[in-house]
C-alpha cells in the first residue's frame, strides 16, 4: 500500500474515533442541557426562515422552537451517523473487512449501527435522557443515507471517468 494511502486511512481512523467521542459527549449532556441546545437551534432556524420571527414575543419564539424540536433532534441523529458512516468507510480501507468495496459499505453500516446501540445504552444512565430503539433506527437510517449518497457519487464519478477515457480514443487511452 502506498504511503499516501496509509496516511489517508489513518486520518480517517483518527477522524472516525474523534467523531465517535464527539457523539458520546453530545449524548452525555443532561436532558435540560440537550433541550436548551436544540431550542437554540430552533430559534436560529426560526430567525432565518420565519418572517416576523424577531417581532414575536420570547414566549412565542420558544413555542415555535419547541414545535420543531423533535424534527431537529432526529435530523441531528441522522446527520451525526451519516458522517460517522462516511468516516468509517474511509477508515476500513485496507482492512480485512474492507478489501472489497461492498464489504466496506456493509461493515461501515454495521459498525455505525452498533455504535448507535451502545450510544443509546449510554443515554440510559444520563439524567433526563432516554435510550430508545427508535433512535438506533434513525441513526442507522442516517448512516445508510450517508453511504447511499457516497455510493451514488462514486458511481457517478466512475461513469464520468470511464466516459472520458472512451472519449480519448479507447479505454486504455490508445486510439482505435
Amino acid at each position: 500500500m502506498k504511503k499516501e494511502n496509509r496516511k489517508r486511512i489513518w486520518l480517517f481512523r483518527v477522524l472516525a474515533l474523534s467523531w465517535m467521542i464527539l457523539i458520546f459527549c453530545f449524548s452525555a449532556a443532561e436532558g435540560d442541557e440537550s433541550s436548551a441546545a436544540s431550542h437554540r437551534v430552533g430559534r436560529f432556524i426560526g430567525s432565518i426562515f420565519v418572517s416576523g420571527f424577531s417581532e414575536m414575543s420570547e414566549e412565542e419564539q420558544l413555542i415555535w422552537a419547541d414545535r420543531i424540536d423533535y424534527p431537529i433532534r432526529k435530523a441531528a441523529h441522522a446527520s451525526e451517523y451519516a458522517i460517522l458512516a462516511l468516516l468509517l468507510f474511509g477508515a476500513l480501507e485496507g482492512t480485512a473487512c474492507g478489501r472489497k468495496e461492498k464489504n466496506r459499505y456493509l461493515f461501515s453500516l454495521l459498525f455505525a449501527a452498533l455504535y448507535a446501540g451502545t450510544d443509546e445504552f449510554h443515554q440510559l444512565f444520563v439524567p433526563g435522557r432516554a435510550g430508545t430503539f427508535f433512535d438506533v433506527g434513525v441513526d442507522t437510517l442516517g448512516a445508510a443515507a450517508g453511504l447511499g449518497i457516497l455510493w451514488l457519487v462514486r458511481r457517478h464519478r466512475k461513469k464520468h471517468s470511464e466516459a472520458s477515457k472512451t472519449d480519448q480514443g479507447g479505454i486504455d487511452g490508445r486510439s482505435i
